[in-house]
């Protein structure tokens, strides 16, 4: 029987196994597509497919550096525990060093390190390990200069915050008190105008209401919104916020007195806007009891 692309990519679906050994499955089984479940499971190669409903929240977020170019990505576990594994660790690394070479998760999911792509690695290591795991997001930065830091590493380049900072211009220091800076402070945009209008319109709409609920005049009120507006600004955007290593300047000024300009950056933390699944053991062990 014809084994076909589409045949491979529902096996591959259903099984969480590699491509090729989706293939090598359908081959062994003249196309059943119930007897290449069973074959896989048989060589232990399915074990992915069971974990895929987990959440996975933890894990590491690592970064590389290049030729005036940085990469961040996360990688996510179902817990810290593996996050401190050094397998784990040293394909984490691959990945990231991997994305120096390509823009989009999908593309770095396709790459191939050590003869075999991101995405199989990652099934491979899945059913190795035994626990749900996803590459989650990549990001870049370019600039005359990148440089990174890592809050909390676990390893180098790898930690639970991983933070790029592109430069015009050079100052490793100024690019390395910037990105700790960055770490803490953790702002939303580099200016009022990368930030998304949504976040500004809503913050405005509960600036407004907070105002007017003061009962003075309307001339008062948008004056008091303007005052209001501008602080939450500088408290959310890179190059306003006061900078942590000299309060009385703003980021935007200390770059300055540095003589370069920030462009970009990226801060990556492991598990944000995750939705993490709140375990009530005393409910679970009530339910177990009651069937």
């Amino acid at each position: 029987m014809a084994i076909t692309a589409s045949m491979v990519k529902e096996l591959r679906e259903t099984t969480g196994a590699g491509m090729m050994d989706a293939k090598k499955a359908l081959i062994e089984t003249d196309g059943d597509f119930e007897a290449a479940i069973d074959w896989l499971r048989t060589k232990g190669l399915a074990k992915a497919a069971k974990k895929s409903g987990r959440v996975a929240a933890e894990g590491l977020v690592a970064v590389a550096v290049s030729d005036g170019e940085g990469v961040a990505i996360e990688v996510n576990s179902e817990t810290d525990f593996v996050a401190k594994n050094s397998e784990f660790q040293d394909m984490v690394s691959s990945f990231a060093h991997a994305a120096l070479g390509v823009e989009t998760v999908d593309a770095l999911s396709a790459t191939e390190v050590n003869g075999k792509s991101v995405a199989d690695t990652l099934t491979a290591k899945i059913a190795t390990i035994g626990e749900n795991m996803s590459l989650r997001r990549m990001s870049k930065a370019q600039g005359d200069e990148v440089h990174s830091y890592v809050h909390n590493a676990v390893a180098p380049g790898m930690g639970k915050i991983g933070v790029l900072v592109a430069l015009n211009g050079s100052s490793p220091d100024f690019g390395k008190q910037v990105a700790m800076h960055i770490a803490a402070a953790n702002p939303q945009s580099l200016t009022e105008a990368d930030l998304d209008p949504n976040v500004l319109e809503r913050e405005k709409n509960i600036l407004t209401e907070q105002a007017r609920e003061s009962g003075k005049p309307e001339a008062v009120i948008e004056k008091m919104i303007v005052g209001r507006v501008k602080k939450f600004l500088g408290e959310i955007t890179l190059l306003g916020q006061a900078f942590v290593i000299n309060p009385d300047l703003t980021v935007a000024q200390a770059a300055k007195e540095a003589g370069v300009e920030i462009s970009a950056f990226v801060r990556l933390e492991v598990g944000d806007g995750i939705a993490k699944k709140e375990e009530d053991f005393a409910s679970e062990v009530a339910k177990v009891a009651q069937s």
